[in-house]
């Protein structure tokens, strides 16, 4: 809406400095990366190192002027800084080089803007760039600040800025409404699949680790996959099964990415809150990336402040073929499994993560022999119908002996609709398994 791509790439020159007090040594490459996925041609990166970051225009004096001679080597009318400025600094600075300036944030934002497929997640796109404009309307509008008067320009008694900002307020209260209805409807959904008590695993990691391929892979699926960042914005569900546990919903979610801006954050709650909510997470890491590790941990910054920091977790470590590894499988002291490696464009070493999923998610699993008889068929119809007979054999009384596995709940669901005693199918340990018997302890 605010941001006008042309149909081919713009030039740019590209500014990144280091400071003193950055905790971290930022990473250049994923900034060429951004602007890249942005549809921008890169034309020339100035660095540098300060103190600390000039309040008028970010960047010193000096690298003002070696900006001013990049943008005019190169014929660029675009300078985009890989950090975040303040509404004043950004028109600072273009009036300094006069050229368009666009910060961090509104580099997300537009590759969020032509990302957005779904009307969700274009409504989510939109209330963030709202909310990002709304402290930069001064810069298009200084023709227009101040009141007019006389016939035919007597108007409501506001400048055009005061009338844009209050249009403003009013469509980004309207969005809000819009995504409240968007955000009651997926509760709404998550409350049947919890009431089926059927698991939930959201996929969540750093943008371009691999998820959406993996989520293709496992439910063959076609989820738009590409090397850049941010290939995926709109979350996507896909049913799953899994031995021992049934159908499960997988879930493919928007990448994270160091220093995702608050806002943006903010407006994908309802869709991020399929994360919070999930039985379980399957954080997947690129094994490959010599920032993995400071990846991680961006990751979980932003599950902390989503609310998914206490959801269980499964590591995976994806593009193992890029580091000539055989895929394996890890587990904590207890033997629960906890990372998985493996390769998902290879679709190597998913036997290892349907089984590690399955332990995760495992529900109390019932592995008997039954014997029916032939007025008990509804019995064995259902049982075939569920997919969890092994074995059955026959006696010469036509009695049907079956060899079971399937969730101890679905079995006890069972029997319970038709109004049957479990001690008919069941022996007294299998009983008291299955909570059937009273609790006798005093």
């Amino acid at each position: 809406m605010f941001f006008e791509r042309p149909e081919s790439g713009e030039t740019a020159v590209l500014v990144h400095v280091e400071f003193e007090d950055s905790t971290e040594r930022e990473d250049t490459s994923e900034f060429l990366e951004l602007v890249r996925s942005a549809g921008a041609e890169p034309a020339a990166l100035l660095t540098g190192s300060r103190r600390k970051p000039s309040p008028k225009t970010m960047i010193g004096e000096g690298k003002l002027e070696e900006a001013r001679a990049m943008l005019r080597e190169h014929g660029a009318e675009l300078a985009i800084f890989n950090h975040a400025l303040s509404p004043s600094q950004e028109r600072n600075i273009e009036r300094e080089l006069q050229c368009r300036v666009l910060d961090r944030t509104g580099l997300i934002l537009d590759i969020f803007a032509q990302r957005a497929r779904t009307h969700e997640g274009k409504l989510q796109v939109e209330l963030a760039q709202l909310e990002y404009m709304a402290t930069r309307l001064v810069r298009g509008w200084t023709h227009l600040e101040r009141q007019k008067g006389g016939i035919g320009l007597r108007g409501p008694g506001e400048t055009q800025l005061e009338t844009d900002r209050r249009l403003l307020r009013g469509r980004i209260k309207s969005i809000h409404k819009r995504l409240d209805k968007v955000r009651s409807q997926r509760n709404q959904n998550r409350r049947a699949r919890a009431r089926a008590e059927i698991p939930s695993v959201s996929l969540v990691g750093y943008t371009n680790a691999g998820k959406s391929t993996l989520f293709n892979a496992l439910t063959a699926s076609d989820v738009f996959t590409a090397d850049q960042l941010f290939a995926t914005l709109d979350p996507t569900l896909r049913r799953l099964e899994l031995e021992d546990v049934g159908p499960v919903v997988l879930a493919d979610t928007v990448g994270f990415i160091r220093d995702l801006p608050h806002k943006l954050v903010e407006a994908f709650q309802a869709t991020l809150q399929e994360a919070a909510e999930a039985t379980l997470l399957v954080h997947v890491i690129d094994a490959a990336d010599e920032e993995r590790e400071s990846h991680g941990q961006q990751v979980n910054a932003v599950l902390a402040e989503i609310g998914a920091s206490d959801v269980p977790r499964l590591l995976v470590m994806n593009k193992t073929d890029l580091l000539g590894m055989a895929p394996r499988l890890e587990r904590n002291d207890e033997g629960l499994p906890t990372v998985v490696w493996l390769s998902a464009q290879h679709q190597q070493g998913f036997d290892l993560l349907m089984q590690a999923l399955s332990e995760r998610l495992a529900v109390d699993v019932l592995d008997t022999r039954l014997t029916l008889s032939p007025a008990q068929g509804w019995l064995r119809a259902q049982l075939f119908e569920l997919g969890s007979v092994r074995e059955e054999e026959f006696d010469d009384d036509g009695r049907s002996h079956l060899s079971v596995r399937l969730p101890r709940r679905d079995f006890m669901q069972l029997l319970a609709r038709a109004d049957e005693d479990p001690a008919d199918y069941l022996d007294w340990q299998e009983l008291n398994d299955s909570g059937a018997l009273p609790d006798s302890s005093p």
